[in-house]
């Protein structure tokens, strides 16, 4: 009976694209950002198929105070997959079918929408596609909903031109209206958002291209002198730092095109008790001889921070520099 309700759920998938292919309108989509929606049988859930999805999709994210998973879930049963979460914007199918494999498709019941499907003929099988797309199941469902925060939220953004430090930078970036300039020097820019318990912050500026060896290595010691010169605590003589007990995580991405060293940490404010999550990009730009660099970091104390990140995130890779088209 399983394998039978499985496999109509992915024979639907199947003829909902042909509908959708025939042009018939969809209904809009419904869903926070970071939340998906799980299809899949409870016994399943509860079993060795479950904790190899739970390891992925509600492992921590990187870089906060506080654990959070990546996404919050909702699991439900294949019958009880109704037209009410077939409007979510995120859904994962997972069962055990004859039609083996993995899929990724796009706008199946709603629109925007993205159903990724994980079929196996059995559970040693489930398992070992669940492994092997591991990152995939992450990025999907994560640049799904950057681009979607970037469609829908980002329409009303500051006029760049006005912004003296991205234009003297050469760079486009899309910031909210929502947020204030703090300061804007022509080498150093600062752009804050209040929120019920605290802050989002954007920063940027420039550094002097030297080793490329040694970027990551002083990723931590260059926000610390700009900490010390743009960033004040609340007190005389404070001022933000990179949290010298917790080891940020830095990986390489491409970002506009360029090499580029993402960064996810902790930041402290020196000589007072003010913490929160900061990610940084640092950006190799070669053809100018500089790194580039744009943050953004959060104070939040007592509140969950992983979305106020996420929409940083999102902010940040509006980016473009140079002449590259805007989004």
């Amino acid at each position: 009976m399983k394998i039978f309700v499985v496999s109509v759920i992915f024979i639907t998938t199947l003829l909902s694209c042909n509908e959708k292919n025939n042009e018939i309108t969809l209904q809009g989509s419904t869903g926070r950002i970071n939340n998906l929606i799980l299809v899949m049988e409870n016994d399943l859930w509860k079993g060795q198929v479950g904790d190899s999805l739970r390891n992925i999709i509600a492992s921590p994210v990187l870089g906060l105070p506080q654990e959070e998973t990546q996404f919050s879930i909702s699991q439900i049963a294949p019958k009880s997959f109704s037209k009410l979460f077939q409007k979510n914007r995120n859904i994962l199918l997972v069962g055990i079918s004859d039609k083996e494999g993995y899929s990724t498709k796009t706008n199946v019941y709603a629109n925007p929408q993205i159903t990724v499907s994980i079929l196996g003929k059995d559970i040693a099988s489930l398992h070992q596609l669940i492994g092997e797309h591991k990152e995939d199941i992450i990025s999907v469902f994560k640049e799904a909903d950057i681009k979607m925060y970037q469609r829908k939220v980002i329409k009303k953004h500051h006029n760049i031109d006005s912004i003296k430090t991205l234009t003297n930078l050469g760079v486009r970036l899309k910031v909210p209206k929502t947020y204030g300039l703090v300061d804007d020097t022509g080498d150093f820019l600062w752009l804050r958002q209040d929120i019920s318990k605290g802050s989002m912050n954007i920063i940027a500026y420039a550094l002097p291209l030297a080793d490329t060896d040694s970027i990551v290595n002083n990723i931590a010691n260059a926000r610390n002198i700009i900490g010390k010169k743009h960033i004040p605590g609340q007190f005389d003589g404070t001022y933000m730092i990179t949290e010298a007990a917790y080891t940020p995580f830095t990986r390489k991405i491409k970002l506009s095109g360029e090499l580029a060293y993402e960064t996810r940490g902790k930041w402290e404010v020196k000589g007072d008790f003010m913490a929160g999550p900061f990610l940084n990009y640092t950006i190799v730009d070669k053809a100018h001889d500089r790194l580039l660099v744009f943050e953004g970091f959060t104070f939040a104390p007592s509140i969950k921070k992983r979305d106020f990140m996420f929409e940083l995130e999102a902010i940040l890779k509006t980016l473009k520099i140079g002449s590259a088209e805007s989004i």
